[in-house]
């Protein structure tokens, strides 16, 4: 057999896949223009190319703009892209539409959607799409996309809502154990436990435990999305679509030993850590906290609390890993929300380590026991009983 003849019948195996129509070529009736490569500009052609259609740009300089719009599109002139699509996105700020003018002949009939807004309200006395009508009276002119932001499209679906459960419950996670650092920092600064905390943060430590019940239910949620994920048809078409391209390159992939030590440490510890956050919530119950002695539960919610909040963090810093060295985690300069939120749980657990290194706590432990600092030489009107 000779090598074209292989490469026939190797081509028509992957034809009779059904893989292979994961990723057909866009008709011409799918395909979309863009006139504008800035942020919006970028991330609507983005968000086309990921959806399946072609995408070409117009831009007033092409050839420079060219290493700036997403792979797999293109850029063309203003004129030259306008004849490429029947529906445009006009991806520019009203003050240069005056481009349109000459095109108008070659935009008749077309769709334009108009995807500016101004700086403030009433800027102008009319709206931005009629002013668009304006200069080009023989298209259609629309308006959209006037609430969505480069950012959320930059983000997209799978930051907004994948994201949001595992972070508030980690924060949340860290407020019900901060009151409780503050209030023993407070102690240790006072040198007495026999004067009251102030109203804030008496009111914050009597409503930790519905804080920490929010923030299972969050947690339980991240779980149940994380089990659903492989699916979702978005994930299962990504998948074909990357076995197919590597079938038709005939590309090999390595196996990444880090890659998979940092993937089963991820897993393992938010298991471990999703566990433990479980025994937290069941030992919240009143049936199961009248059944404990004092000792038992505040080792469990102290102790395996910290540890449970540890647990979680290490494992959104093993998410994390590297890529915050990487300029594109950072969409439009910003960091990303996992990062943000490790802040706190961070602060938390570097103030609780001093609170219990040796000299530390040793001091602590003796105010709570009744210990006071300077007990004989302190005026006794400077005290403010714990019951008024």
């Amino acid at each position: 057999m000779t090598g074209q003849e292989r490469s026939e019948e190797k081509s028509e195996c992957v034809s009779l896949s059904p893989m292979m129509e994961a990723v057909p070529a866009p008709p011409e009736s799918e395909r979309v223009c863009v006139f504008g490569t800035g942020d919006m500009g970028r991330s609507l052609g983005l968000r086309l190319l990921q959806a399946g259609y072609g995408v070409v740009f117009g831009s007033r300089r092409p050839h420079s703009s060219s290493s700036l719009i997403p792979h797999g599109a293109q850029v063309l002139g203003h004129a030259a892209a306008s004849q490429s699509a029947h529906l445009i996105f006009i991806a520019v700020q009203r003050e240069h539409y005056d481009f349109l003018v000459p095109l108008a002949n070659q935009l008749k009939g077309k769709v334009l959607v108009d995807l500016s807004n101004n700086l403030r309200k009433n800027q102008y006395p009319e709206a931005n799409a009629e002013y668009l009508q304006s200069l080009v009276p023989g298209a259609e002119v629309v308006k959209g996309f006037n609430t969505l932001s480069a950012w959320s499209l930059q983000n997209g679906p799978s930051d907004a809502n994948r994201q949001v459960c595992p972070i508030v419950s980690l924060i949340m996670l860290s407020l019900c154990y901060l009151p409780g650092v503050l209030a023993s920092f407070l102690q240790l600064y006072r040198g007495t436990k026999y004067r009251r905390f102030p109203d804030w943060l008496d009111r914050w430590m009597l409503c930790r435990k519905q804080l920490g019940l929010l923030a299972l239910g969050f947690a339980f949620l991240h779980v149940l999305y994380t089990l659903i994920i492989p699916i979702r048809y978005y994930v299962r078409f990504k998948a074909t679509e990357r076995t197919v391209s590597v079938i038709r390159e005939n590309r090999t992939t390595q196996f990444d030993t880090t890659t998979a030590w940092r993937g089963d440490s991820y897993l393992s510890l938010g298991i471990l850590g999703f566990g433990l956050y479980v025994l937290l919530g069941i030992t919240s119950l009143p049936s199961v906290i009248n059944t404990l002695s004092w000792r038992e539960f505040s080792f469990i919610q102290s102790k395996l609390g910290h540890l449970t909040l540890l647990l979680c963090t290490a494992h959104t810093y093993l998410y994390g890993w590297n890529r915050f060295l990487s300029s594109s985690t950072y969409k439009w300069y910003t960091p990303p929300g996992y990062m943000l939120c490790l802040v706190l749980p961070s602060v938390v657990l570097l103030l609780k380590l001093l609170l219990i290194t040796p000299c530390v706590d040793r001091t602590i432990t003796r105010i709570r026991q009744g210990w006071e600092r300077g007990a004989d030489q302190r005026n006794p009107k400077d005290s403010q009983p714990l019951i008024p």
